[in-house]
């Protein structure tokens, strides 16, 4: 079904019922450099352009700005709270059982809210618990905890039963461990979420493959290519929005790189959280042509495509 992008109409449907918006913002800032009130400023814009989708994080530390910001765009009778779908993550040091609801918790007291739509494990990997997100031994090296992944699930059903929230996912997670929480015993709520790094130069076809076989969306975090950090990026490539044949399908199309890069996952049914606090790039980045929009247990059906001509 190729449709035009509008408000109401660029979801698809999860495991369990509830549907998330194929595009997203997402609100992480460097906590240090970015000034403060820019990620309220962000989501309100966002709402006013038509996004429904808001992907944020307790360690991101602006949490309490995103949910001001979605607090007054429904007081201002732009948007109902059921319009409005937002993705929390459980940080590593809350992996055991019994620090999860104190996690999820501590999202909805700084959001002001009274659930969130989707809350997911953040990493498969655990820190050790404590005062310090990022724990650390007098050498500077992380401080890792023992995690049963399995257990860790059973509270975040126990959170959804309860009302918290509404569906459950992951992140990061390889096929391996996926099939630790589908295959576990008693398995209450399936995860209908993967959050992994995802586009056109990395394009995850196995995984996004085993995804679609099991009803998990895969959500696709920097679509729009990653930070040039050295630590991770070969330098020697180009920067995403920077390659040629990117640069010329966007210019056949009278579109921007950027575009292109969103369209490109939205069609193999990936949903796409690009982050921006500029107020162009967010009406840019939500304005990617019409979608092809492939029901979930469809998607197998469907071959990988490049892109038509009705762009």
């Amino acid at each position: 079904v190729s449709m035009e992008l509008t408000a109401t109409n660029h979801s698809i449907p999860l495991s369990d019922g509830n549907r998330m918006p194929l595009i997203g913002l997402g609100t992480y800032g460097d906590p240090i450099t970015t000034p403060k009130g820019a990620t309220r400023e962000a989501v309100k814009l966002a709402i006013e352009v038509g996004y429904r989708h808001f992907d944020g994080a307790l360690v991101y530390f602006n949490e309490h700005e995103v949910g001001q910001a979605i607090r007054e765009k429904i007081a201002d009778g732009t948007v109902k709270r059921e319009d409005i779908f937002y993705c929390g993550k459980l940080w590593n040091t809350f992996h055991p059982p019994e620090l999860v609801r104190t996690a999820l918790k501590k999202t909805l007291k700084t959001l002001q809210l009274d659930y969130v739509d989707l809350y997911i494990v953040e990493l498969p990997t655990a820190f050790k618990p404590g005062d310090s997100f990022y724990p650390q031994d007098e050498n500077g090296k992380y401080l890792y905890h023992t995690t049963d992944l399995c257990a860790t699930w059973e509270a975040l059903e126990a959170c959804k039963d309860a009302g918290l929230v509404k569906s459950l996912g992951v992140s990061n997670f390889n096929k391996r461990q996926l099939e630790l929480i589908l295959n576990k015993p008693g398995l209450k709520h399936k995860p209908v979420s993967n959050q992994v790094e995802c586009h056109p130069y990395f394009t995850q076809p196995k995984l996004l493959e085993f995804c679609r076989q099991n009803n998990i969306v895969i959500v696709g975090y920097s679509p729009l290519g990653t930070s040039r950090d050295a630590s991770w990026v070969n330098l020697k490539c180009p920067p995403l929005l920077e390659d040629e044949v990117l640069k010329s399908v966007a210019k056949k199309y009278s579109k921007t790189t950027a575009q292109v890069c969103l369209r490109f996952n939205v069609q193999r049914g990936v949903v796409v959280i690009p982050k921006s606090f500029t107020s162009a790039r967010i009406k840019e980045n939500f304005d990617c042509g019409k979608l092809g929009i492939y029901i979930c247990n469809e998607w197998a059906d469907h071959p990988e495509y490049p892109f038509h001509e009705e762009y």
